[in-house]
């Protein structure tokens, strides 16, 4: 019998770890990775004040070009939290679970703006935050 190396083991995330990415991080890493980019087309349709949005009477009216502005930050966000995830850095879950929050409220006060989108972009931010936001019991598998 040949005698088996002896290897450290290395903890989640560090250079040479064997150890797979959670599977809720991973897809809730790509979906802000999918969420970012396509708010940021949202801000600079609604900065260009396209006509794609209309609005009657509402208590969250904001200029075309201030919902802009709030969904481009909030992609950027989106992006650079779901970065920190893919990359499984220590700030990657908290910020990304607090900028999926936050797009979930922009998202929430821009229904009557484009009710559809709105509704399904909040479908993913409650998606991306539960992922984000559970309990890895085990996760080691008994190491």
């Amino acid at each position: 019998m040949t005698a088996m190396p002896n290897r450290t083991q290395r903890g989640h995330g560090e250079p040479g770890s064997s150890e797979m990415m959670n599977p809720a991080s991973l897809f809730a890493g790509s979906m802000m990775m999918l969420s970012g980019p396509l708010s940021i087309l949202m801000g600079a349709s609604g900065i260009a004040e396209d006509t794609l949005f209309a609005a009657s009477r509402y208590a969250y009216r904001f200029d075309l070009t201030a919902w802009g502005w709030i969904h481009l930050v909030v992609g950027v966000a989106l992006v650079v939290a779901g970065l920190g995830v893919l990359t499984d850095k220590s700030w990657g879950r908290g910020a990304g679970a607090a900028v999926a929050g936050i797009s979930l409220i922009t998202q929430f006060m821009f229904v009557p703006y484009y009710p559809a989108w709105s509704i399904l972009v909040m479908t993913l931010d409650l998606l991306i935050i539960f992922a984000l936001t559970r309990i890895h019991i085990g996760a080691d598998r008994g190491r």
